[in-house]
Order: structure tokens, then C-alpha cells, then sequence
């Protein structure tokens, strides 16, 4: 494989894994009823995304890429929620196991 192509393929992945993250809308997944406030923090990440995206649309993208960026970082955000509520759940069930 030529360096060419490695660099092209690097960039490719890049490229793809960026537009999988941003394609992500960040979701309210967690139940409030077991994690309150992880719950509360995933509804505001999701209330933070839609701000931005209002914001590119009134500025017509003007904000070069540190909108979109923002909006990777909190899909980013909420997905890190969602597992550290699934890992306080598999937590949880261990200890009833063990009682």
C-alpha cells in the first residue's frame, strides 16, 4: 500500500466517522424514574442541540464549523450519559445478586 493511499483511506475513515457523529441527534434515553439527574442532563444536551441548530439556521452557517463541532460534542455528551447510567444499572443489579 502506497503512503498515497493510506492517507487517502485515513481521511476517507475521517471523513465518514464525522458524518456519522453529527448525523447523530443527541435523544432522551435515560428514565428519569431510575437516574433523575442524568436523565435531566441528557434532556438539556438535547434542548443545548436544538439552540445551536436554530442558531445556524438564523445565521445562515456563518459560524464556520464550531457549531457543527458543538453539536458533535454534546451527541458526544449523551452518549457517555447513557452508558454511565447503563453502568450505575449493571452496578446496581450486581449488588442485589450478591444480597
Amino acid at each position: 500500500m502506497t503512503k498515497k493511499m493510506r492517507v487517502s483511506t485515513a481521511i476517507l475513515a475521517a471523513v465518514l466517522l464525522c458524518g456519522i457523529s453529527l448525523a447523530q441527534r443527541p435523544v432522551v434515553d435515560i428514565s428519569p424514574k431510575v437516574h433523575p439527574n442524568l436523565a435531566e442532563a441528557q434532556r438539556l444536551i438535547v434542548q443545548a442541540n436544538d439552540y445551536i441548530a436554530r442558531a445556524q439556521k438564523d445565521n445562515r452557517g456563518d459560524m464556520r464549523d464550531h457549531a457543527e463541532k458543538a453539536r458533535a460534542l454534546l451527541a458526544q455528551a449523551n452518549q457517555e450519559l447513557k452508558a454511565a447510567a447503563e453502568a450505575a444499572n449493571a452496578a446496581n443489579a450486581g449488588k442485589k445478586k450478591r444480597r
